[in-house]
């Protein structure tokens, strides 16, 4: 039965093509028949003769096979070829002597989403240096290397590897194709700045406590060695330098790590609610000890993102205990959430931190995230503060293409507030 199917539908497909040619045709000997005098006889010979014409396949080959044929005539343009580029972990492009695009990979897709199967490259390649290179390769079939930095959507550094690839035509001859391939230099790139900012931050900032520490050993060692209450009094405060000193350095590793990987968004889906609430938790014996209620608003059903479940805990932290300790005077702070949408439409979960304190003045608002800025360095010292907290909130964010919102009235407290895109399979409730 499938085999009769199988069969009768070329024929059910050819007659459907020849519909109108037949129907036209009898329409024409009907009226030759009627008004021309011609036979009906004749008139059924002429119909029959024409409807074999249209439905007999005159063609003798296989349509399929004769595309794969001439597919064959270019190797690079196969489903073989196809394959091993798209089996390619970097991205990888093939281009044709002209500079259209041949194939692509994901990954190529992904780096660059201008590009377009059979359109020119150098229009998608906006960097100079891609297309000076990629214009050396096509006219001396050489292999030719660019390097250049992609701002979009965070910086990258990138090298291009442009190699020709002989071809071989349906002729005998030789074409050449150009294989893109692109190495992602940002780590090393980060790994070297990282290094250099370690260094000279912890330079500067190491300054201070080293000299306090060294001068209070002198200090026991000499005039105060038998003085007991001098002495209780100066191991108390090189415990405060000492602690202040290793809060810096694990807040400088800390923000090395995340710039690190700012241009890798974490892929893991978390639950945004349960951390916050973990940090709240944590933070409630410095909130008795500062003597300010937390208020809680939070949403009790899930809301998921593509989260680093530790960077985000380090990231409330920040936010919380800054407003625990700059924010005291004002007795309680308030930690509540709402959903919104970002400037680009895209669904956007909020938690917003508030506090009552005194506030901030409005020309030190645009500087707050900077490395090491403190609205007041002397009272930011004493509380512990490293002048990283909030530039360290920054890159977290960055990193999790988030956003941090800061407004402060002198006087009525601030308000921070860490805005995260839900997870694309995530609706928001």
């Amino acid at each position: 039965m499938a085999v009769s199917v199988a069969k009768s539908a070329p024929w059910a497909d050819r007659l459907r093509r020849a519909a109108l040619i037949l129907l036209v045709a009898g329409l024409v000997l009907a009226a030759l028949v009627l008004f021309g005098g011609l036979q009906p006889s004749r008139a059924i010979a002429a119909f029959v003769c024409i409807a074999a014409a249209a439905l007999v396949p005159w063609q003798v080959h296989d349509p399929a096979a004769s595309r794969e044929t001439e597919l064959g005539a270019n190797p690079v343009e196969t489903a073989a070829a196809y394959a091993i580029i798209a089996g390619m972990p970097d991205p990888n492009v093939l281009l044709d002597r002209a500079g259209r695009v041949i194939h692509l990979n994901a990954a190529a897709a992904q780096l660059v989403p201008a590009l377009r199967k059979n359109e020119l490259a150098q229009f998608a390649l906006r960097s100079p240096e891609i297309v000076t290179a990629l214009r050396e390769a096509i006219a001396t079939r050489e292999t030719r290397r660019a390097t250049y930095l992609n701002h979009v959507p965070v910086d990258r550094w990138m090298e291009l590897i442009i190699t020709p690839v002989p071809v071989p035509t349906a002729f005998g001859g030789i074409d050449h194709c150009m294989l893109l391939t692109f190495h992602d230099q940002t780590p090393l790139r980060r790994v070297e700045e990282m290094r250099a900012d370690f260094v000279a931050n912890a330079s500067h900032e190491l300054r201070t406590p080293l000299a306090a520490l060294s001068g209070f050993i002198d200090t026991l060692q000499g005039p105060a060695r038998d003085d007991p209450g001098a002495r209780d009094r100066f191991l108390g405060i090189m415990h405060a330098q000492a602690t202040r000193m290793a809060r810096l350095i694990d807040d400088l590793l800390s923000l090395s790590r995340v710039e690190l990987s700012a241009h890798v968004r974490p892929d893991a889906l978390v639950d945004l609610i349960p951390i916050v609430r973990q940090v709240v938790d944590g933070l409630e014996p410095l909130a008795v000890e500062r003597q300010v209620d937390i208020e809680v608003a939070l949403p009790d059903t899930p809301v998921m993102i593509a989260g680093d479940r530790e960077e985000l805990l380090r990231l409330f932290e920040n936010l919380i205990e800054n407003a625990l300790k700059y924010g005291a005077s004002g007795g309680k702070i308030v930690v509540s959430s709402m959903m919104d949408a970002a400037p680009d439409g895209v669904p956007e979960f909020r938690v917003v931190v508030r506090d009552f304190g005194p506030g901030i003045a409005p020309e030190h608002l645009p500087r707050l995230t900077e490395r090491f800025y403190r609205v007041d360095v002397g009272d930011s010292r004493a509380q512990g503060g490293t002048g990283l907290g909030l530039s360290l909130v920054k890159h977290i964010l960055n990193r999790h293409h988030g956003r941090l919102l800061i407004e402060s009235v002198p006087g009525h407290g601030a308000t921070f507030t860490a805005g995260f895109p839900l997870a694309p399979a995530i609706s928001p409730a």
